[in-house]
């Protein structure tokens, strides 16, 4: 089945193509033609992921599935949340946004997060959400090179290593994108 990952991201293209398996072909926004940054307005994780797959299927007229995923800290209520990947600002650098909430976090004893991603599929207009979470903790200083966006902050429960420390089949094991795309796979093997 070919389907389109509304992402240019190529580490979570390389992440959920290891996941999917070979009877699935995925392709990105690039791909598909799709040079615009879809817009991402809304005011929860679940509306943004909505968006970008309705964006693509009305646009493109392509299968597709877009994830969102927030940052959750609890003593910054849920902060950064929808706006973790531009938390620092519109530059949607890692090391600025990771450098803010650890600056944010400074004096708090409750370091607990959690990570949430939301899938929305849309095949032949029909659309479908599924969600993934994994709770944790923002530790003190980055750890690892591995992975993206704020894995070298987090660390998991019941975890000694950081997202950023683990292999991408240690991290597929129990991150919050893999809870969710495991659902989707589930999904679409049942649809095919």
């Amino acid at each position: 089945m070919k389907l389109c990952f509304a992402t240019n991201n190529q580490h979570k293209i390389q992440e959920i193509s290891a996941l999917l398996g070979p009877h699935f072909s995925l392709s990105s926004l690039e791909a598909i033609g799709c040079h615009t940054d879809i817009p991402e307005p809304y005011a929860t994780i679940a509306e943004n992921s909505l968006g970008k797959a309705r964006y693509v299927w009305e646009q493109f007229g392509v299968n597709c599935f877009a994830d969102d995923t927030g940052l959750e800290v609890y003593a910054l209520e849920r902060a950064p949340g929808v706006l973790s990947a531009r938390y620092a600002g519109p530059q949607r650098d890692a090391h600025d946004n990771m450098d803010l909430l650890l600056t944010n976090l400074q004096g708090h004893a409750n370091r607990s997060a959690r990570f949430v991603t939301i899938i929305t599929l849309v095949i032949d207009g029909v659309y479908q959400q599924f969600e993934g979470s994994v709770e944790g903790e923002i530790i003190t200083e980055k750890r690892g090179s591995q992975g993206f966006g704020y894995d070298p902050i987090f660390r998991a429960e019941g975890q000694t290593k950081t997202f950023a420390e683990m292999t991408m089949a240690e991290k597929n094991n129990l991150s919050h994108r893999a809870r969710a795309f495991a659902q989707l796979n589930a999904y679409l093997q049942q649809a095919k």
